[in-house]
């Protein structure tokens, strides 16, 4: 499950919370733009002994009346992986662009979105490039830039609200999305994607003492991806629940969080030509204490501790664990202009070939937003 570049700024989103927006009348335009820099150091025992990257995301939204709300979203990255040998792989350019636009058909209550990624990332690179695609793709990790280009594609959807009794509200939504064809290798054949269908469902609410509950549930199935000359690619279909509790705590707020995705394994994946992507489940849970030190600044030290288990049998094996700590400093400039300030460290270790290999790099970002 890769993140998208409307998704590089924020977090999980529920329909609930989406749709309850957009009762609001007001024009705005909302920009944000920053840097960020991220590498992991590797043990001894595999190939490459580096992962670094680069990215500079970009992402404007503009609201049009009370139902239509326009959101563009790219970035700029470079990454690099270096081989134990001290050979370096390197790319570097724009990744796919993002334009979704939001419609409110009921305000309140119905909204439609339709997203077209327009494929201005890396396609057709070179086969001595796909160590670097691959490494920087891991959810274990959890790069910035998990993915550089496509051939582009389109997706819709819906999603509903309602309140239920008190401040509780409950979300659903349904999305489709189609892939274009495009030659992911130089001098390969042509990757057709299969269609993706993804239900959603979410609940939010308090829950007394000034504390809050948010939840979701995503469910994804895609079709197989047609690599041509009789071979597809096929993936399991994929879970993922998120929960979220905000507590009071003294003069600050205390945010406990988790989420899993559980990949299965692919119906078809035996059958004659298939290329199976092996069973996996990604566990993450984590807490971030927000903590004013003045109407401008607000220190926000965060703790995460993320599993990784894969393998194409029964049993899945140990990929690896990573626990990320650090702070985010928060500080607002102007009435319309916010800064954050990122610094992060990640340790851990990958399991390979009966051995675990230690891994530990830093974070680093800026961003600043602004709107009026």
């Amino acid at each position: 499950m890769h993140a998208r570049p409307l998704l590089l700024c924020g977090a999980l989103c529920m329909a609930a919370a989406t749709v309850q927006g957009q009762g609001n009348p007001a024009f705005g335009t909302t920009a944000r733009a920053g840097v960020f820099f991220e590498s992991y150091s590797f043990g001894s025992g595999l190939a490459f002994d580096r992962i670094s990257e680069f990215t500079i995301p970009v992402t404007l939204t503009q609201r049009v009346g009370s139902r239509l709300t326009v959101d563009l979203g790219t970035a700029y990255t470079r990454a690099s992986v270096r081989e134990t040998n001290g050979h370096t792989i390197d790319h570097a350019g724009p990744i796919d662009t993002d334009v979704r636009a939001t419609v409110g058909v009921i305000p309140d209550r119905l909204i439609f979105t339709l997203v077209t990624t327009l494929p201005t990332g890396a396609t057709a690179v070179p086969d001595t490039t796909l160590p670097l695609f691959g490494a920087t793709a891991t959810d274990l990790l959890g790069f910035t830039t998990p993915g550089f280009g496509s051939g582009g594609g389109v997706s819709a959807g819906f999603a509903s609200a309602f309140k239920m009794s008190g401040d509780w509200a409950v979300g659903t939504g349904a999305s489709y999305r189609y892939g274009a064809s495009y030659t992911p290798v130089q001098g390969g054949g042509t990757l057709t994607p299969g269609g993706e269908v993804r239900a959603r469902f979410g609940i939010e609410g308090p829950f007394g003492g000034g504390r809050y509950f948010r939840g979701a549930f995503v469910y994804t199935t895609s079709g197989g991806n047609d690599l041509g000359g009789g071979r597809h690619s096929v993936i399991g279909d994929r879970a993922l629940a998120y929960a979220a509790v905000s507590v009071p705590f003294g003069r600050s707020n205390l945010a406990l969080y988790g989420w899993e995705m559980r990949r299965l394994r692919a119906r078809n994946f035996d059958a004659p030509g298939a290329v199976s992507v092996p069973r996996g489940n990604v566990l993450a849970l984590g807490a971030r204490l927000e903590r004013p030190v003045s109407p401008q600044l607000t220190v926000v030290p965060l703790l995460e501790f993320r599993h990784e288990l894969t393998g194409p049998t029964d049993r899945m094996e140990l990929l690896g664990y990573l626990v990320r700590t650090g702070a985010d400093l928060r500080y607002r400039l102007t009435e319309r202009a916010t800064a954050v300030v990122q610094a992060q460290l990640a340790f851990g270790s990958l399991r390979d070939d009966q051995q675990n290999v230690s891994i530990v790099g830093p974070r680093l970002g800026v961003l600043i937003e602004w709107t009026r």
